[in-house]
């Protein structure tokens, strides 16, 4: 596969990760709910354009720093999801981000939050002209249990913000306890939409403007349908984001086939013992994470049944179902295997650049090679 680049690298199917973006747009579509994918999973420019030619209304980012990135790459309206506590130079590069974009929100999750937000911003003078441009959104914990209030004291923080001289927009969530098998996500997507409820209402008897209500992951989006819920349909904007690549949770959980999984690490078998085959793709491409629920630490895209068992910073081992599949030309030494990451957010950000070609084509070849250009930006 792709003889011409050494190993290991990150492959993009184009045309899997296209039919990806497009199968999201057309759903959030159908069920009248904007869409406004996380940039964390692909931290790429190239495939942000990609989203937003297919609808989607803007980005979220999970840092300031990723959110400069693409505010260089000309997106005009990001959601920084994250309850920032802002210092006097974070306050700066708010301010200058403010200046590039149209519009820019910011998560907040309790009244010190808000209330520091707002002096940090009249520290340094922001213009009227650049207030106008930020919004600010409650943050609630809808069972995660990370950042994030109790839904029923979102009003509370909302006038505190307002309070400080902030514009407050909505609420959001991520239910990121929808990771994991059985009818986790079923349940977490319950979860979700309770919150947000809560969460909205609480800002509406407060007398403060609801009109965002923002949630949703890969996990649960498929599971966002107002008019069959017998919930309050309060979602109008998902922020889903490994659904545009698709990894091995998702393929564990249901949340995606084989067959949409765009993209893979290029591995060349080195090495050989009874069912363990041992790759040159370890940690330090294809990350360490591994949920508890995960069969191990990645898959083998071309072979369902075999697992990577063991990671070292630069070796995987494969684990096949027997010496005689382990036999198979296909796992010959010097052979490339396509493998699937657990965590294709963390993959991508050990990365500079990625590879893409396309499936459709009758003989696939390397045709484009794509930066990362938010990689790294972790502050």
């Amino acid at each position: 596969m792709f003889h011409d680049q050494p190993t290991p690298f990150l492959a993009v199917d184009k045309s899997v990760m296209t039919a990806n973006s497009l199968r999201m747009a057309r759903f959030a579509a159908a069920r009248g709910v904007k869409l406004r994918p996380h940039a964390k999973t692909h931290k790429s420019w190239e495939i942000a354009r990609l989203q937003l030619l297919h609808g989607a209304v803007g980005l979220t980012v999970a840092t300031v720093s990723e959110a400069e990135s693409f505010a260089r790459g000309g997106f005009l309206d990001i959601f920084i999801a994250y309850p920032l506590w802002v210092d006097a130079a974070k306050a700066a590069r708010i301010a200058a981000l403010l200046s590039t974009t149209t519009q820019l929100t910011l998560g907040v999750d309790s009244s010190e939050g808000a209330t520091r937000l707002g002096e940090a911003l009249r520290e340094i003078n922001l213009s009227s002209e650049l207030q106008d441009r930020l919004r600010v959104r409650v943050e609630v914990d809808s069972g995660h249990h990370r950042s994030g209030l109790i839904p029923e004291r979102s009003g509370d923080v909302a006038l505190a913000a307002q309070r400080a001289g902030l514009t407050v927009d909505g609420v959001f969530t991520f239910p990121g306890h929808g990771y994991g098998l059985d009818r986790t996500r079923e349940r977490a997507a319950q979860d979700e939409a309770r919150a947000l409820t809560l969460a909205r209402d609480s800002l509406l008897t407060s007398g403060v403007n609801c009109k965002v209500v923002s949630g949703g992951s890969t996990p649960t989006a498929s599971l966002v349908n107002p008019e069959q819920s017998s919930l309050d349909p309060v979602i109008n904007e998902m922020r889903p984001g490994v659904y545009v690549f698709n990894d091995a949770q998702q393929w564990e959980m249901g949340s995606c086939q084989p067959d949409q999984i765009a993209l893979t690490v290029a591995a060349t078998v080195v090495s050989k013992r009874g069912q363990n085959v041992i790759v040159d793709a370890g940690s330090k491409i294809l990350g360490a994470d591994k949920a508890p629920w995960a069969s191990g630490y990645g898959r083998v895209l071309d072979f369902p049944d075999a697992r990577i068992t063991a990671l070292s910073e630069h070796h995987a081992t494969i684990e096949v179902a027997s010496e005689e599949e382990a036999n198979n030309p296909a796992f010959a030494l010097g052979t490339r295997l396509r493998l699937v990451p657990n965590h294709v957010c963390n993959t991508v950000n050990l990365v500079d650049h990625f590879f893409t070609f396309s499936s459709a084509s009758d003989a696939p070849s390397l045709e484009e090679r794509w930066h990362v250009n938010a990689r790294g930006a972790n502050t």
